[in-house]
This record gives structure tokens, sequence and C-alpha cells, in this order.
């Protein structure tokens, strides 16, 4: 099967290698020098301030989400949560689970945030914001930069769900002013599911501290200290950690972080020109780089979805609820190529041929 989807992706020879060994026993110093390595690999590709530190937490990304919102405020917050799509609602929905007063900015699928919308919300008190930097269901990509701006003016708690953007668009922990960057392994890291990372900012650090959450499993003061040491609490996905730390040093001989920006750039790029002459509609305003959102103008997007990963040997990223028959998405982060969207546009004109497009 060839995978176009955004999470799980295609992995490297060099990753799939350490997926197919023994797993290790983990409270080892030779693990703990795996585990430090990773963080310094996060702190340097997000471009976090000094003084940041980053945890690996075994869970899917929606997780880390979690454990953020229950680590980083409570009932004395005001949080902005920037809802564009599903995982924006997601943030809202965690809101409501923990008892965070919240107010939701409700975005049409596939609009981007002004700079006018935004500061609708200026001066109401808020303490906190929390925005899918990369709106996964319908591939817009969110500022930081002027998200930041607001949040500084108007001192409030960033954070950034880079899930999917991390690697894929332009990041800049410290000059956008994020307090918390999430990520996950199946996205830009292109491991299998199961380990999310979360970089938290001297700020961020001053919060779990400072925090009274009531977890075991999600306690961030417990991680951090672990951490310290190049440990976890409970066992982790161990494999998977060290298929991460080859991807890391895998992205820094291809060129670093930027480098992998600009690859991944090229690939959504060459996807978009290719695919121009078929009855599709882009939909997002912003597109990330990451990902493209497609509206059929001739066909159900679920269709295309089945025909092409039954008939085909393709993935493609489908959407459910009142996306699914209108939006698929293409995913363009992964060990993937120029040539690999050749074989996805060929088998796109086939279905055209047949009739079904």
């Amino acid at each position: 099967m060839l995978n176009f989807t955004v999470g799980p992706v295609m992995s490297s020879e060099s990753v799939c290698a350490i997926g197919a060994e023994q797993v290790p026993y983990f409270r080892t110093s030779e693990f703990s020098e795996i585990m430090l390595e990773n963080e310094k690999y996060m702190l340097e590709y997000s471009k976090a301030p000094e003084e940041s530190r980053a945890v690996f937490m075994t869970c899917s990304s929606t997780g880390s989400m979690e454990a953020v919102v229950m680590n980083c405020f409570s009932k004395d917050d005001k949080v902005l949560v920037i809802n564009g799509g599903s995982f924006g609602h997601r943030f809202v929905e965690l809101c409501e689970i923990h008892d965070i007063p919240h107010v939701a900015l409700e975005l049409e699928h596939g609009k981007s945030l002004t700079k006018e919308r935004l500061y609708e919300y200026d001066q109401q008190g808020f303490t906190g914001l929390l925005v899918n930097v990369d709106e996964t269901s319908t591939a817009v990509l969110y500022d930081t930069m002027m998200i930041g701006e607001f949040c500084k003016k108007n001192e409030m708690f960033f954070v950034c769900d880079c899930v999917s953007s991390f690697l894929a668009d332009p990041f800049n922990m410290t000059e956008c002013g994020a307090d918390v960057m999430i990520t996950g392994s199946q996205k830009v890291l292109a491991c299998p599911p199961g380990i999310s990372i979360i970089v938290l900012g001297p700020r961020g650090l001053e919060r779990v501290a400072e925090s009274k959450v009531r977890t075991m499993y999600f306690d961030l003061k417990d991680a951090l200290k672990n951490q310290e040491r190049g440990q976890t609490p409970f066992t982790p996905a161990v494999g998977i950690l060290l298929q991460i730390n080859e991807r890391l040093k895998e992205i820094e001989r291809l060129g670093g972080a930027d480098a992998e920006i600009a690859r991944v750039a090229a690939q959504a790029q060459d996807f978009r020109d290719k695919i121009a002459e078929l009855p599709f509609e882009f939909v997002s305003e912003s597109p990330a780089n990451g990902v493209t959102s497609v509206h059929p103008i001739t066909a159900k997007a679920f269709d295309i979805f089945l025909k092409l990963k039954d008939e085909y040997g393709i993935w493609i990223c489908p959407n459910g609820g009142e996306m699914k028959d209108k939006i698929f998405r293409v995913g363009h982060i992964g060990a993937l190529t120029h040539e690999d969207n050749d074989i996805l546009i060929n088998a796109l004109k086939d279905l055209q041929k047949r009739g079904l497009l």
C-alpha cells in the first residue's frame, strides 16, 4: 500500500529496520542517553527557548492535549480556543471535561484566522489560548506569529498543538512566544503511533510546577522529574522511542529541521500542481504544507477513498461527519517522493476515465 494519509505515514528503511528488532530493556544508562538525546533534538528542532524541556508520553497526541489542559489550566483560567474543525473542537471538549472556563472562536471549515477576527477577543480577560496550528481536518494553517503577538499583548498562556505541522511548516517556538508545543510520533517524525511529545518553555514549566492536577499517568511534574535522568515514570513504548531517535538523526543528516520543512513544502506543491487539471477544488484558504484538503466536484469524497484503497492500493485520508462526502485529504509527510505523487495522480485520472470521478 502507498500511504498518503497524515498519520501513520510511510517510514524510512532505517526506521523500519529498528521496528523489526527485539525491544530492549529500558531501565539502563544506554536507554537514558538515547532519551536525553531525543530531548536535545526536539528542543533544537522546535527552536524552543533556553531552559525549555521536553517529555515523551506513551499515548496518542490527544493524550498529550489532555495532559496539557489538565496540568496548565484550572478553573481560575479563561481560555480562548481556536475551533476551525475536528481537532480544534477536541480542545473545546477537553476544556468542557476538565471544567476549564473557555470560549470557542468558531471558524468555518477551510477558513483562515484573520487578525480582525482574532482581535474581536482582545482585552476580554483571557488567560490562555489553545490552537491546533494545522487544523488537520481541513488542512488550514494558522499564523502562529500573529497569534503569539495577540497572546503577548493580552498576557495569555499560549499552547500550540503542532501535531501535524511540526517539521512540515515553519515554526519557531521562541519567536512566536509559545509556552507549550505538542507533536506526535506518527506525523513528520514518520514513526509508528504511540508516542506524543510535549515541549515546555519556561512559563510552561512554571505552570506545571504550580499545578495541583489530580492524575497519575498524566502528571507532567512526574514526567519531567523522570526525564531529568532520561527515563519515564511508567513503561514507555520503548521501540518507538528508539525509532524516533533514528528519525531525528536522519533529519539531521538530511540538513536539519529547515531542510525537512522545505522537502515537505516541495512535495505538497508538486502534488497541487499535478492535481490542478482534475475536477477538484482546494478547500483551505491558508493551506498547510503537510496536507492538502480536496473537495471533489463530480464525485463523493468517501467513494474516492474507498476506490483508491480497494482497487489501487493507495491510502488517502477520509473525513468523518458532515465532511465525509465533501472532503478528502492527501498528506505530504513521511517517506514520499514526487514519483509517488505521480502514482496517485495516475490512479485519479484512471478513475476519471472510468467515469467514477
